[in-house]
């Protein structure tokens, strides 16, 4: 469903103006779901890089019912939505937006990644995991304050200078 795209092409936003609606729809053609689900759905699919509100995707759920795309009916304290015959004749009307949606990047899909040792691969997955917490917080406003991206440099800065250090010896 998400387009395989470079480090360079990367920059939030990396959702194009109503992709959201597409997404949910993607994620509902198969089983129906609640809006938490969908949300979590959401940010596997994003690879951590992407996580959904509640303020983004309930009025896009609620836009969804009204244009008829989608279905939710009660059970229990949650609402279950379900894609309508229209949603999906819609989401396939629309297969190339859908098609469009930038995937977030893998730190295994580089070049000759699948011939590194394990511990390489490993290692790799560890820097992945560090641009996605960086990620976050930016988005998330926890990484906000000049002195914090300072800090958060440096700290990055110390650490390749040791791993120079180390693989020079």
């Amino acid at each position: 469903m998400w387009r395989k795209f470079s480090f360079g092409e990367f920059h939030p936003p990396f959702l194009a103006r109503g992709a959201v609606k597409f997404i949910i729809l993607d994620l509902l053609k198969d089983k129906p779901k609640h809006g938490y689900e969908i949300m979590k759905d959401m940010e596997a699919k994003g690879g951590g890089l992407y996580a959904a509100s509640p303020g983004s995707v309930y009025p896009t759920l609620q836009m969804l019912e009204e244009m008829g795309y989608v279905t939710s009916r009660p059970e229990g304290s949650k609402r279950i939505y379900e894609i309508t015959p229209e949603g999906r004749k819609y989401l396939e009307e629309n297969q190339e937006a859908v098609e469009d949606i930038p995937e977030p990047p893998d730190p295994m899909s580089l070049p000759f990644a699948h011939l590194l040792r394990p511990e390489a691969r490993d290692t790799m997955q560890e820097l992945h995991g560090l641009v996605v917490t960086l990620v976050r917080a930016a988005r998330t406003k926890r990484l906000h304050r000049p002195e914090q991206f300072q800090q958060v440099r440096e700290v990055i800065a110390r650490s390749r200078k040791e791993i120079e250090d180390l693989l020079s010896k």
